[in-house]
């Protein structure tokens, strides 16, 4: 990747927009009416958060979904609440409301059980000015009886309406079908952008700047960013491309911010922090987010620990870099980076500030060099020739069998997979091979074939002695 191209986003909801027009169906609704239990039955798996507490899903997410053969991207937004006023609900409202804007169809989601209310009128007044497909979903009608409750929400002026339940399934995929065949069929076989982009994971403790720079990096605000920590619950992919650049298009994921277990109260949270595990796991690189301004703390480590577990390839990006006004402040964080993530000296270190913009040019030439890393085979002949005069300048230490002590010896090594790097080694004693030796082993490994920026795995294998 070139570091002077400029970017180009794609304005879609999810990294997966095909090239040719597939229909995009955004779920709307005031707060708590059942729409994340509803994307969720679609998406066929726990994509989005779902509790009883108003307000929880803030950015939207999508997912694409088959319907009868026909690919659909089924996109959750926050509740819509005419009322919104503090500073946060009106950022999360602007994101939902850009999302039906970009929609194709609305589903427009509604309560049966507690009945038409006052927003859900100033809601259907506001779609009714949209040229757009609309269907009402009338959820939580979830025995025979209950039926009845769906004649009142005729009073919208939209339609269809239809009875459903999202938490037992019942009518759910009618209301989508009804919708979707109101749509133009597609002119041609969808070709996907997405299957060789390189996804890069934004993670970091809450209110590290994790939002900030994805917006910065997109060139828009396309996700909410406010200075109350843990805005963002749910993973959400944005898709850009680097004009001028031949290289591979970019997804990013901004993912939940990752406390400490004993921290999450809210079942949210904790939602929060399995999803951003899932979304380190579909990743090739992450952005580990620190924010300079507050130092280095234990709660950074284990955010590298999960990033190293997770296979992915990182950079440490020291963010608010804007704030530190001397060299020796900037020094003494430095310091305590070193410090405190002395486990892990091979992440390349950058400072950024999200705010203003500056140095981020310099994250591109660094995120492609950690992915090659991940990316990197080594023949087997030179990693063979790497094995041997390794252990013949540093021997481990001897196995005990019984009263005596054996040497223990290697005979050959093998890679056997990439992102992460993966290589077998086989010997005669591999229980016998310490902790301390393993770590030298991946150290020698990491400077003889560069792999900076990427967890390296290396697996003992037994084989006897002839």
């Amino acid at each position: 990747m070139s570091s002077r191209a400029s970017l180009r986003v794609v304005t879609v909801p999810d990294a997966r927009k095909p090239r040719s027009t597939t229909p995009i169906v955004a779920i709307v609704g005031r707060p708590n009416v059942g729409k994340s239990t509803l994307f969720n039955r679609y998406a066929g798996h726990r994509r989005a958060l779902v509790a009883d507490i108003a307000g929880l899903t803030r950015d939207r997410i999508s997912e694409e979904v088959d319907l009868g053969g026909r690919r659909v991207l089924i996109v959750d937004t926050a509740g819509l609440d005419p009322d919104a006023d503090d500073e946060l609900g009106a950022a999360v409202q602007a994101q939902a409301r850009s999302a039906v804007r970009e929609a194709d169809a609305v589903l427009f989601v509604v309560d049966g059980k507690a009945g038409l209310l006052p927003e859900d009128e100033e809601i259907a007044r506001a779609l009714r000015r949209s040229d757009k497909p609309l269907a009402v979903a009338v959820n939580k009608i979830d025995v025979p009886e209950h039926r009845d409750r769906v004649h009142e929400f005729f009073a919208l002026g939209l339609e269809p309406v239809m009875a459903m339940s999202a938490e037992h399934g019942t009518g759910a995929f009618d209301a989508l079908e009804q919708l979707v065949a109101a749509l133009p069929e597609p002119g041609g076989d969808p070709v996907f952008e997405d299957e060789d982009a390189l996804r890069i994971a934004i993670v970091g403790r809450p209110n590290a700047g994790k939002s900030s720079l994805l917006n910065k990096l997109a060139g828009q605000e396309r996700v909410v960013v406010s200075e109350v920590p843990g805005t963002t619950r749910d993973s959400v992919d944005i898709r850009i491309e680097r004009e001028g650049d031949a290289g591979r298009p970019l997804v990013l994921v901004d993912t939940a911010g990752l406390r400490r277990a004993a921290r999450r109260s809210e079942r949210a949270e904790r939602g929060s922090a399995l999803m951003t595990v899932r979304s380190l796991e579909r990743a090739e690189v992450a952005l580990i987010l620190i924010d300079a301004t507050e130092g280095v703390s234990d709660q950074d480590a284990r955010v590298v620990n999960l990033v190293a577990d997770s296979g992915c390839a990182a950079v440490v990006v020291l963010n608010k870099w804007d704030l530190i006004t001397s060299a020796e402040q900037g020094q003494a964080v430095q310091d305590e980076l070193k410090q405190v993530l002395r486990f892990a000296t091979h992440y390349p270190v950058i400072t950024v500030s999200a705010l203003t913009g500056a140095r981020l040019q310099r994250l591109w030439p660094v995120i492609e060099r950690v992915y090659g890393s991940g990316d990197r085979r080594v023949p087997t002949g030179e990693l063979n020739r790497w094995l041997e005069e390794t252990v013949t300048r540093h021997e481990p230490s001897m196995a005990r069998r019984g009263p005596r002590r054996r040497p223990i010896r290697f005979f050959y090594a093998t890679q056997v997979g990439v992102h992460p790097p993966t290589f077998f080694l086989f010997c005669t004693e591999p229980r016998s091979i310490l902790p301390s030796y393993l770590r030298f082993l991946e150290n020698r490994l990491r400077e003889r074939f560069d792999f900076a920026g990427t967890p390296v795995r290396i697996r003992l294998r037994a084989r006897r002695s002839d």
